[in-house]
């Protein structure tokens, strides 16, 4: 599990209006470290040239900077001037290799662009300020070539794409003894030749679509690569531009070790969804500084960004072996099942608010009958897994229009998805109430903590509407403290979480009439379809933690992990980029609804969180995750 934090420079590069050969883009910056600072090479694109390019020319720029963060001293440091290259030299990547720095390009000889006229170049210097020579590489259709800082058992080690725009797009390894070999056409031929031998595979589907992305870096687990994944380029579905990470064999690097399950990035920022070529990131050079791993990449090929990993987690991640549940299931899951000789939850139970009162953790429960209609139930734990005690009756049923079945009498109706909040002494309930025939609302009821460990059940107060009408709102809680002088309210609108900030808990006064936006959905990713809050979120020294649930385009529920800002929790320090649990057990892949794991609530005892779901919306299990292991991930020390 890991998290990738966009740099708050973004964009760190972004064209010039009067300078022509830069004017519409500056994007796929390549960074390399020359005399302690930072030299970026990015592709630049001229404003269109009427007679020789309509769409504007492309040439290589230079930028310079002392932290990695702000580049000046911009100019054009290759240009289009061979017969090979003469309408555009674009997306360089250059390596620092035995005593000089060689850099690969796009080299685009011909106008219209086919696959004919798109090959691999290279431009050598000694010292990045002049170009010493250059070459054109590939005899055949290719890009995106760049060279492995060292040798790798003797040999000079390069990774290209072949077959770029005349696809199926492979990516190759290609080896030689001397630099020279790479610029001759005979050592290409032998090569293509036998290409089947050099191929390494990443993709998952065959509609989608892959190029190499950054040059390779040395680590001790293997070379480490990030590259372009394009999901369904030939069909399928929407297409989706994203950023993933392999690891190559140290020894051979026609091996991949590691891979990354999905998508580190997709477009989310307006500077990634809007430019000349809208909704496009792609990766174009790395930087390790100790821990900290920095990814260059350009975005709707327009500018240049940056964002940060730490490694050790990425490598978690990546490697198979290291993949390993950060959230442990207690071995007595389910903890909670239908009981049939109770009618009110003869057919199942599952999606509980918790909290621990007085050392014993109390769990609120949906629970089900046969004809579909959810009431809330009520079970105790004295240390958070075995149930200790739980009631013959409800804790909560139905009893206003809104969440009375109103339309088939075996249609679900009724109260579900508690979640539960104590503010001063007393526990404010939000949950979703639903009739069966209007959109679902979110209903609030509260009671004092004195009667609700009493068990007065008939304490509950009036429940009352808190979400705007006609508007799918659910996944609803209250903040444990106010911001300012505001109640904090999360829900999810549609597909989205978001905040309102209220100024009382009457709803009779002042509903939820605002939708703040929080997170999204990330297109191609586990939670791309649908995402919403599992319980409320918990205060800690480094911000608030919120666990959520993901949707994925198969219906798959998952749960990720996101830290909000303190002051204002409609900010989102950091999310994480895989999921920290799934549905594997048979109770959580089989059931009403399959393949989901949902969470209402969670407890912190002795720096563990004890993490309650639903299991295939049918049974009630609980998971355990270190608080500080989980903060530590979401806010690790590389990237503060």
């Amino acid at each position: 599990m890991y998290v990738i934090r966009r740099s708050p420079n973004n964009p760190i590069l972004a064209p010039f209006a009067d300078v022509q050969w830069e004017s519409r883009g500056t994007f796929n910056g390549c960074p390399v470290k020359h005399n302690g600072m930072t030299y970026l090479l990015y592709r630049a694109l001229s404003k269109p040239d009427a007679l020789m390019a309509p769409g504007g020319i492309s040439s290589i720029g230079k930028a310079v900077s002392l932290d990695g963060k702000e580049f000046r001293g911009r100019r054009q440091f290759i240009a289009p001037e061979e017969s090979w290259d003469k309408y555009g030299c674009e997306d360089p990547r250059v390596t620092f290799f035995e005593g000089k720095y060689v850099i690969f390009y796009t080299a685009l000889g011909g106008m219209p662009f086919n696959a004919g006229n798109i090959k691999v170049a290279v431009a050598l210097s000694k010292d990045l300020e002049h170009i010493d020579e250059r070459h054109l590489v590939t005899p055949f259709n290719a890009k995106a070539m760049a060279l492995f800082p060292e040798r790798i058992d003797g040999k000079i080690t390069v990774i290209l794409t072949v077959h770029t725009d005349e696809p199926p797009a492979r990516i190759a390894i290609a080896q030689c003894d001397r630099l020279e070999e790479l610029w001759d056409i005979s050592f290409w031929e032998t090569w293509y030749s036998q290409l089947e031998d050099h191929i390494i595979n990443p993709l998952r589907f065959e509609h989608d679509h892959i190029e190499v992305g950054s040059p390779p870096i040395k680590t001790k687990d293997g070379w480490l690569m990030f590259y372009s994944y394009i999901q369904n380029y030939f069909g399928g579905g929407d297409r989706v531009f994203g950023i993933e990470a392999m690891l190559l064999g140290l020894h051979d690097p026609h091996k991949i070790v590691g891979i990354t399950k999905g998508p580190i990035m997709v477009p989310e920022e307006n500077y990634e969804r809007y430019g000349v070529v809208p909704n496009i990131i792609f990766p174009s050079g790395v930087i390790l500084e100790g821990n900290r791993l920095d990814i260059y990449y350009g975005a709707a090929d327009t500018v240049c960004a940056s964002a940060s990993l730490h490694l050790p987690d990425l490598m978690n991640a990546l490697i198979p072996a290291r993949r390993v549940e950060l959230m442990v299931r207690a071995k007595e899951n389910p903890i909670l099942t239908p009981m049939h000789e109770h009618a009110w939850e003869s057919r199942a139970v599952f999606n509980a608010a918790t909290i621990d009162l007085e050392g014993t953790v109390r769990i609120l429960y949906r629970a089900m009958s046969e004809d579909n209609t959810s009431v809330i139930g009520y079970a105790e734990s004295k240390n958070g897994i075995k149930i200790t005690e739980r009631d013959e009756k409800p804790a909560y049923v139905p009893r206003e229009n809104f969440e009375m079945k109103m339309g088939s009498s075996t249609g679900n109706s009724g109260c579900e998805d508690p979640r539960i909040v104590k503010i001063g002494s007393t526990l404010y309930m939000f949950y979703t109430a639903y009739d069966g025939v209007h959109p679902p609302h979110v209903a609030m009821s509260s009671i004092s903590q004195k009667d609700f460990l009493a068990k007065k059940w008939d304490k509950w107060s009036t429940p009352i509407i808190t979400t705007p009408e006609n508007y799918d709102d659910k996944d609803t809680c209250i903040m444990s403290s106010k911001i300012g002088d505001k109640f904090v309210i999360i829900h999810r609108i549609e597909s989205q979480i978001c905040a309102d900030f209220l100024d009382t808990l009457d709803f009779t006064k002042e509903r939820v009439s605002r939708c703040i936006d929080i997170m999204s959905p990330r297109p191609g990713s586990w939670d791309s379809k649908r995402i919403g809050i599992a319980g409320p979120p918990l205060k800690t020294a480094k911000g608030w933690l919120l666990i959520y649930h993901g949707v994925s385009k198969t219906g798959t529920y998952r749960l990720g992990a996101a830290l909000l800002d303190l002051k204002n929790p409609s900010i989102v320090i950091s999310r994480t980029v895989d999921t920290i649990f799934e549905p594997l057990e048979s109770y959580e892949r089989v059931g009403q609804v399959p393949n989901v794991v949902f969470s209402c609530g969670m407890v912190e005892r002795d720096d563990e969180l004890f993490i309650y779901y639903g299991g295939a919306d049918s049974c009630l299990g609980v998971a355990k995750i270190p608080l500080k292991k989980l903060l530590q991930i979401l806010l690790p020390a590389s990237l503060k």
